[in-house]
């Protein structure tokens, strides 16, 4: 047995003067080892020191300089017992026997499985691709080692091709399924890279998700919003515009605004519409026909700062049609809420804010009245006072002439919340 060095476990904060044998120790880190290996060299480090010493660029071994790499990396199944079975005689000092640790995946397998699901998906075999598909998953939600294996050898490419084999027209039942489980493993293994997105922006594809968006169980809607999300935010205005055109899709969107089944869906919603009517004005018109300007302004009475944020963008985006304007400015709502965010969440809610605000009193010549009556000429001048970025600050100063034009016919309310200005328009 080697010398005993002489130092507290620095890995095994519960336990009190137990000293490491020093060939228990990692080299890099001078911890305990919990799963060791060896390298090429013939040194053995903690897997987990090594593979980040490997990750930050290092091609060599950190005690003889010779290079090295990460799939040669071999698990010290001798050593590691041993360091189990000093656990386990030290156990009335408080140590912990360290799990016996996964193999981690490698590279090879990872192809192997990859490629038996796209041969699987080719030959029609939904039973086989879906236990693969789910085989897979498991194996990434072991480590996040391998979970950047699979994304490394085109996990998210062969799952999106598989997704466009059995995807189309009347899914339902078994292919349902399938179809949901491929799903789920594709926005675990993301990001999805280029091939990935030309399978999943297929006629086909977008039905299926839409489909799925609509009519699949709660784990499939969730995902099928999050994986539009991911692929309209890559899009150009050009494929946003064929892709909106897709049967369910505005009718699903709204409806997971309306009626939310988890935050994360709702975000991913908002953040999908943002991207449709930011790419063409032409869809708003949609989206307000579904009543999401009513929906939109009473979530904002009370919401986190992430959903604000995105549902003041949206909202911004539906005045940029006269409808949008309209509808808004028939509602009691609107300015009110649109002024309470000016100032109380962040510098991009703001920005929302003020644009929505500008619009509606601008283009859409409304709200002045009711804007001046709710005080918006004065946490305008706040916001002046207290910075704001260029577009926004070029958008206050364009409304604050609007404004001011108005001024002197109508009444303002004043409130403690405008005692900081100190000087006039």
């Amino acid at each position: 047995m080697a010398p005993v060095q002489k130092s507290m476990v620095k890995s095994l904060p519960f336990s009190e003067n137990v000293p490491i044998p020093t060939h228990f120790r990692c080299p890099i880190s001078l911890d305990l080892m919990r799963d060791p290996v060896i390298t090429s060299t013939g040194i053995t480090y903690d897997r987990q020191s090594i593979e980040k010493w490997l990750e930050m660029g290092n091609k060599s071994c950190p005690a003889t300089n010779q290079q090295i790499t990460q799939d040669e990396l071999i698990p010290n199944h001798a050593l590691r017992r041993l360091i189990q079975d000093w656990c386990v005689t030290n156990r009335a000092m408080g140590i912990e026997r360290i799990p016996t640790p996964r193999i981690p995946l490698s590279k090879i397998q990872a192809t192997e499985i990859l490629s038996e699901i796209s041969s699987s998906s080719i030959r029609g075999d939904g039973v086989k691709c879906s236990v693969l598909v789910t085989k897979l998953k498991a194996l990434g939600k072991e480590s996040e080692r391998n979970k950047l294996c699979v994304t490394s050898c085109g996990g998210s490419q062969v799952l999106a091709a598989a997704f466009r084999e059995f995807a189309g027209e009347g899914i339902e039942g078994a292919k349902l399924g399938l179809l949901e489980e491929i799903m789920s493993a594709l926005i675990f293994f993301s990001p999805l890279d280029k091939g990935a997105m030309q399978h999943l922006i297929s006629l086909s594809c977008s039905k299926s998700i839409v489909s799925i968006l609509n009519h699949g169980n709660l784990a499939g809607m969730i995902n099928s919003v999050m994986l539009l999300r991911k692929l309209v935010s890559s899009m150009d205005a050009e494929a946003i515009n064929s892709f909106a055109k897709t049967s369910g899709l505005v009718e699903g969107l709204v409806k997971l605004v309306q009626r939310p089944i988890s935050s994360q869906a709702t975000k991913a919603a908002l953040a999908t519409i943002y991207y449709l009517v930011s790419a063409d004005e032409r869809l708003c018109t949609k989206f307000v026909d579904l009543g999401l300007v009513s929906s939109l302004l009473e979530i904002l009475i009370d919401c986190d700062k992430s959903i604000c944020e995105k549902a003041l963008g949206v909202l911004e985006g539906l005045f940029s049609s006269d409808k949008g304007r309209e509808r808004a400015c028939q509602h009691a709502l609107t300015v009110p809420v649109l002024i309470k965010k000016l100032l109380r969440v962040s510098d991009l809610a703001t920005h929302f804010s003020v644009s929505a605000l500008w619009k509606l009193c601008k283009k859409g010549n409304c709200c002045v009245v009711e804007a001046l009556q709710a005080g918006l000429f004065q946490k305008l001048l706040l916001l002046v006072q207290v910075g704001c970025n260029t577009v926004t600050k070029e958008k206050v100063s364009d409304l604050l002439k609007v404004l001011n034009s108005s001024r002197s016919s109508v009444e303002c309310v004043e409130t403690v919340d405008f005692r900081g200005i100190n000087r006039p328009f």
